[in-house]
């Protein structure tokens, strides 16, 4: 830089220009030189460095590089270099002028700073784009906690350091500052620090994952989780409405993730018919003709003394068994529940293969609907109140 104010100064003299109007002249020819340096640098970084470790690391077998080191990355970190070669020059430009040069010191290292955070930003949201193997993995959820961590931790640093730099004082001597007003800051920022410590167990302890479907009564939301970070969790309703839950919710209060049952064989059925007692009792001749007519059972399986109810729970079982859509490998059965006021209840206990809701209630009401139709061939009568008013 000295040879190049040796060859301004030498330029000036040749122009024939003397008096004050050379210190002024030196300075704006040296500033503009600072400029056209730092903007060929910015122009040489963008047009040739860019591209160029773009395609290096395109040709490396890892996938890592391509993610962290982006192009977003990449050009972010090309915004800070002219930056530094300004920061750099202005002692040797305005040697002369000091209030000035300290006042561009200052405002340049506060854009250095937050170029920086900016740059470290977009380089920790590179990494939520890391191929984990799953998008549910454990490695993901921790991967995105931890990013949210360290982008809040990297704004509190750019924060203080800008801050100190304002005020030309030394950022250590801030953050020790800031030790004494730890407990000020905790109390403020309480609803924060919870939600923070909320969602770090949601993840660290594998209790939900994008994807899940799940159910918290107390928010009114039953669906998928869309999106998850440490202070919100996004969930779409199955009638697409949005709704956002607080970690600290989940964790304080219970929600229902289901999972388990996606992932499973087959989706639970469990639902309950109540017969009526007066109905209830020995084979009647043309009951037991009937359920022989019908193929229910054969004339050698029946005997005087059996009961047309437990000879109905014995069919239903071998008909749940009999049917596509029914996980047979999984438990199945037709019990006697305790009995009550409203009569004799029948649990129908089975595994569904369709765990999709609409096909699974269609499967589910299909199986039912045997069930209550056949109960009349057995003799039975499915308990419904009478007090029932009519609409007219």
């Amino acid at each position: 830089m000295e040879e190049i104010r040796v060859f301004v100064e030498n330029v000036i003299e040749l122009m024939g220009v003397t008096g004050p109007s050379v210190h002024v002249l030196r300075h704006i020819l040296l500033v503009l030189f600072a400029i056209l340096f730092a903007w060929l640098i910015g122009v040489i970084c963008h047009k040739i460095m860019v591209p160029l470790l773009l395609k290096l690391t395109k040709h490396t077998d890892v996938k890592w590089d391509d993610v962290i080191f982006n192009e977003q990355v990449l050009r972010s970190a090309c915004n800070i270099i002219p930056a530094i070669i300004i920061w750099i020059l202005l002692p040797l430009i305005f040697y002369q002028f000091h209030v000035v040069r300290e006042v561009l010191e200052r405002i340049t290292a506060i854009y250095i700073t937050v170029m920086s955070a900016r740059t470290a930003f977009v380089f920790v949201d590179s990494f939520n784009n890391l191929d984990t193997g799953a998008q549910r993995s454990s490695t993901q959820q921790y991967l995105k906690s931890f990013c949210g961590v360290l982008k809040i931790l990297l704004l509190f640093i750019a924060t203080v350091v800008v801050f100190a730099i304002a005020i030309n004082r030394s950022p250590l001597a801030l953050f020790a500052g800031l030790g004494a007003t730890s407990a000020i800051l905790m109390l403020v920022f309480k609803d924060t620090i919870a939600g923070l410590v909320a969602g770090v167990r949601l993840t660290s302890n594998d209790m939900l994952h994008c994807g899940d479907w799940i159910t918290v009564p107390s928010a009114g939301a039953d669906g998928i989780v869309e999106e998850m970070t440490l202070t919100t969790v996004k969930i779409r309703n199955f009638d697409n409405s949005i709704v956002t839950v607080s970690p600290i919710a989940l964790v304080d209060g219970s929600f229902t993730n289901w999972i388990g049952m996606q992932n499973s064989a087959g989706r639970r059925v469990t639902k309950k018919a109540y017969f009526d007692f007066n109905s209830i009792g020995l084979l009647t001749p043309d009951v037991k003709k009937n359920i022989i007519d019908r193929g229910y059972f054969k004339a050698e399986e029946l005997n005087d003394d059996d009961i047309n109810i437990s000879l109905y729970r014995k069919y239903m079982e071998n008909f749940i068994a009999s049917r596509k859509e029914v996980n047979k490998n999984m438990s199945y059965v037709v019990r006697q529940l305790d009995s009550s006021q409203g009569g004799l209840p029948l649990e129908f206990y089975f595994f569904l293969i369709n765990k999709d809701s609409k096909l699974y209630e269609h499967d589910c009401a299909k199986i039912m609907d045997s069930a209550y139709a056949i109960a009349r061939e057995f003799g039975l009568v499915i308990f419904q109140s009478q007090n029932v008013i009519s609409l007219r």
